[in-house]
């Protein structure tokens, strides 16, 4: 499988990695997997999940429990996805991994493009 594939970002929770072009059908979006979850997503529905993230992080961060005996790990987030018919439960620190994840990605996208753009690849 790794050679139907060309990685973008990953980190200890998760990878994303786009479809080689042998795979037409799934060129043009980004394949996301982190947990027991794939998410195979547009750059705007990447945006859209990385604003998701934000607005739960920042919500979220006033809900933890203070008598908490396992602090930032228990999974009482909700994390709405790009498919608005799911979302994800998660720990404030597994967001904040989804979150580098997302960011990362969204990076090293902006970044392939703009040296495309000068014509260096």
């Amino acid at each position: 499988m790794m050679n139907d594939i060309t990685p973008i970002y990953q980190n200890e929770y998760g990878i994303a990695f786009k479809w080689k072009p042998e795979k037409p059908s799934k060129t043009n979006k980004v394949q996301i997997i982190f947990r027991d979850t794939g998410l195979l997503l547009t750059k705007k529905e990447i945006h859209y999940f990385s604003k998701c993230i934000h607005d739960t992080l920042q919500s979220g961060n006033g809900n933890l429990c203070n008598d908490c005996q396992i602090k930032g790990e228990c999974r009482s987030l909700l994390l709405n996805s790009p498919a608005h018919q799911v979302s994800f439960a998660v720990s404030y620190t597994e967001a904040l991994k989804i979150k580098d994840l997302i960011d990362g990605t969204l990076f090293k996208i902006q970044l392939d493009a703009y040296f495309n753009d000068i014509g260096i690849s």
